[in-house]
């Protein structure tokens, strides 16, 4: 590790994989309330625990982030962090407010806490996704502001990079998209048109050029690939993200009472969205097989070549299948969402935070990499968590064409709860894969503890070892044919 303070990311990191435990854990009991309507209830209702759910997502991708922004701005401006104390009051200021929060849903009536926490001053509770009360929301404001000018001050006044660029707009983004969640207007369409602007724009937009930048920068750092090449792709990707998502956001306006040309709007730039994803595939593959060193942390290849992979397969293809405007009517709100939901998610986001994670934490800790045996576990976990989410996105696209089929494509539709009751055998399908996913991720966390520091230095040393002995074979064959 070049930098003393790039040891604050490892406080986010740590906070991160805890939270992602949670949202397992809260996700494995929805699965179960989806079968079983009264587990857990009224103890942790299904409203309940969907917000705990999805906020625990929300939150730990941002832990995730701002680790990460924190390891990579400082190596790429080549200078210490701005402030590594205000990194840390804020990492526990956002810590303190996010855990409050999380209790306050499981504690507090809903209603009760929208009293509690001023929302009658300025209402912008009640909203999927945006359900944070109006003091957490300032909060995250608080903390988003900070830590962009805290790593903002560190490329001013170090070395520019392209990654280092392109990491400080979507961070920038990501802060400015979030205000909308404070424009709460009574017409519901204005609502519904501007909440998108945080939703989709995030998940679908700056979000896209965060992950772009985390990926170029480990493959820079694992594969000793010319940062002029990774520059060049990471240009087109993040062109064609932006090109296609931003009028993207016309697939969610399909319904909703907008007008009638974001139907055509949304279809193509929708369309289109498959692309920059198919393009980092092609990225992280590239670069991997074009590599000039081997790198021993082979876990963090296998997370960026993972991230492609499935960011392409969840993002774009399962975003595809239902983003037409005609394929929408019927299929909008239905199974087939949970399952692009779900791989999107994992695929773009929680496996390029795993992916930087992998590659920093042994270097934080003094290591290269973690030892064999620890990245062997990694590599399982890894494993089982993305075959676990490819069985769960395809049970839920199968309840999902059920239910297209029985609720709404035919002209004797049944009522919703009837086609539940049709469709349970898939959703207990997706529960047991979701205990799989929670057992790769055990295994996962638990690669963390295994092997010394001996351990991995001699794993480390041994890796180089043949890569220092191949390249002076190579370079005596050189000189020998000269």
């Amino acid at each position: 590790m070049k930098y003393e303070s790039q040891k604050v990311a490892r406080l986010y990191f740590i906070a991160a994989l805890g939270l992602f435990t949670g949202q397992i854990l809260f996700g494995l009991i929805m699965g179960l309330q989806y079968v079983i309507g009264d587990f857990m209830f009224p103890a942790i209702p299904f409203n309940v625990a969907r917000m705990v759910h999805t906020n625990l997502l929300i939150v730990w991708l941002l832990f995730g982030f701002m680790g990460a922004a924190y390891y990579l701005i400082p190596e790429e401006s080549e200078t210490e962090l701005w402030s590594p104390k205000l990194a840390i009051v804020l990492f526990w200021v956002f810590l303190v407010a996010g855990a409050l929060t999380i209790l306050g849903y499981l504690l507090v009536p809903y209603a009760r806490l929208a009293e509690m926490t001023g929302n009658d001053l300025l209402p912008t509770m009640g909203r999927e996704f945006l359900e944070q009360p109006l003091l957490t929301k300032i909060g995250i404001v608080i903390v988003a502001l900070g830590f962009v000018f805290n790593v903002g001050m560190t490329v001013l006044r170090g070395r520019k990079t392209v990654i280092s660029s392109i990491l400080m707009i979507g961070l920038i983004g990501l802060a400015v998209m979030f205000l909308f969640s404070f424009y709460n207007p009574e017409n519901l369409v204005r609502d519904k048109f501007y909440w998108w602007w945080v939703v989709h724009l995030w998940v679908e937009g700056v979000w896209e050029l965060i992950l772009g930048s985390l990926l170029a920068f480990v493959l820079i750092k694992v594969t000793g690939v010319d940062r002029e090449v990774i520059e060049k792709w990471l240009y087109m990707i993040v062109a064609m993200a932006l090109i296609t998502g931003i009028l993207g956001t016309g697939h969610h306006y399909f319904w909703i009472g907008a007008p009638e040309y974001w139907q055509w709007l949304g279809s193509v730039f929708s369309a289109m969205e498959p692309i920059p994803f198919f393009m980092m595939t092609l990225f992280a593959f590239n670069m991997v097989n074009k590599r000039r060193r081997e790198h021993p942390n082979r876990a963090a290849i296998l997370w960026a070549m993972g991230t492609g992979v499935m960011a392409f397969l969840g993002a774009g293809v399962w975003g595809f299948l239902h983003t037409l405007a005609p394929v929408n009517y019927y299929t909008h709100g239905t199974q087939l969402t949970a399952a692009h939901g779900h791989m999107a998610f994992y695929g773009a986001y929680a496996m390029v935070v795993m992916c930087i994670i992998s590659y920093a934490m042994p270097l934080m800790r003094g290591r290269i990499a973690n030892s064999n045996r620890s990245q062997v576990a990694e590599m399982w976990g890894f494993w089982l968590m993305t075959v676990s989410m490819v069985f769960i996105t395809l049970f839920l696209t199968a309840a999902g064409v059920v239910q297209v089929w029985l609720q709404r494509y035919t002209d004797t539709p049944m009522p919703f709860m009837v086609v539940q009751d049709k469709i349970a055998i898939f959703f207990w399908l997706r529960e047991l894969a979701g205990v799989f996913f929670l057992g790769g991720l055990g295994v996962y966390l638990w690669s963390f503890f295994i092997g010394t520091d001996a351990e991995a230095a001699r794993d480390n040393a041994k890796v180089l070892a043949k890569v220092n002995s191949k390249a002076t074979e190579e370079s005596t064959q050189e000189t020998a044919r000269a």
